[in-house]
């Protein structure tokens, strides 16, 4: 039976992937991790063991993993690309010394280590269109530094210490559950709430600006399924190209005009966010994760648009 630690735990993944997998493997069998307690996740603290974890303190996630018998560590604890260039220095530690820490945990106890990588360790001379799984990769922000430093240092406890390391790399993530955390493709969860509150909205991405998307329910079912698949099947292991759905901010508006038709969009572009998303590439090739470990996303934009603003509609009470 799998005993798993989620670091980041109250974060935007981890506060549904955490629910996701006490489904699967039982309340008990997950552990819940942050470094601090957030306001609004009550019921998630509640529903099964909750420890107050450090990823920088190694001390302290070896004394949580022995007290559960801990066999595998979801690490999602991490600063994010907007976030991260506002501290770059911050944004390196807690994504490279506390994935260290978390790995050689992997190596110390024989752990399996899940790490999220994401389409922001790719760069501006990345081929932009259909993107290789295997491709150059020179990103120009600290969070994709960290990204790219991860996947190699994950890929290097594999190889050296048989450390039973796995990850995919995220494009952007879609959800009516949990608000995003400071990352560049944030305006597409936004953009839904205004939809529904001001048949308005104003992107900071600018028109025409193409970034692969993913709804949560996919990407909780990657993690699973990743985590589950046959290792002798895995080539990449620790950076597969995952996505669903590639578009800009007038097809996500023209998306939400099916349901709310005088829906309006308008632009402010932030420069700084602009400049991250110009250098993502605008579709990825995700072949190899199908091919490997049967990857098979199941909603497309349209099909994501009407779950959205019909989840969200309950959430925020709007009748009609």
């Amino acid at each position: 039976m799998r005993k798993i630690l989620v670091t980041g735990a109250l974060g935007q993944i981890g506060s549904e992937l955490t629910v996701k997998l006490r489904e699967v493997y039982g309340a008990e069998n997950v552990i819940a991790s942050n470094r601090r307690v957030k306001e609004g996740h009550e019921a998630l603290i509640e529903g099964g063991p909750f420890e107050i974890v450090n990823i920088n303190d190694p001390k302290q996630m070896a004394e949580v993993v022995d007290k559960y018998k801990v066999n595998t560590i979801i690490n999602l604890a991490a600063i994010l690309s907007a976030v991260g260039e506002k501290d770059p220095l911050a944004c390196w530690d807690i994504n490279m010394n506390g994935l260290y820490n978390v790995l050689e945990l992997g190596r110390e106890k024989n752990l399996q280590v899940f790490t999220p990588s994401s389409i922001a360790a790719f760069g501006p001379t990345t081929p932009p269109d259909n993107t290789p799984q295997d491709t150059i990769q020179r990103p120009t922000t600290m969070y994709g530094v960290t990204k790219v430093a991860g996947e190699l240092l994950c890929d290097y406890y594999f190889k050296r210490f048989g450390v039973d390391t796995r990850g995919v790399r995220f494009p952007g993530l879609i959800s009516y559950q949990t608000l995003p955390g400071g990352g560049t493709t944030d305006y597409a969860v936004h953009i839904y709430y205004d939809a529904l509150k001001n048949k308005k909205y104003t992107s900071f991405i600018a028109k025409g600006t193409k970034m692969d998307m993913m709804y949560m329910p996919d990407a909780l079912d990657a993690i699973i399924n990743l985590m589950e698949a046959d290792p002798s099947k895995l080539k990449h292991r620790n950076a597969f190209n995952i996505t669903a759905m590639s578009f800009d901010p007038e097809e996500l508006a023209e998306s939400i005009r099916k349901y709310i038709p005088e829906f309006e969009l308008d632009y402010d572009v932030d420069p700084v966010r602009q400049a991250i998303a110009d250098s993502w590439p605008n579709s990825l090739d995700d072949s190899a994760a199908r091919e490997e470990w049967g990857w098979n996303p199941k909603y497309d934009l349209d099909a994501m648009t009407k779950d959205m603003l019909e989840k969200l509609k309950v959430k925020l009470n709007i009748k009609g």
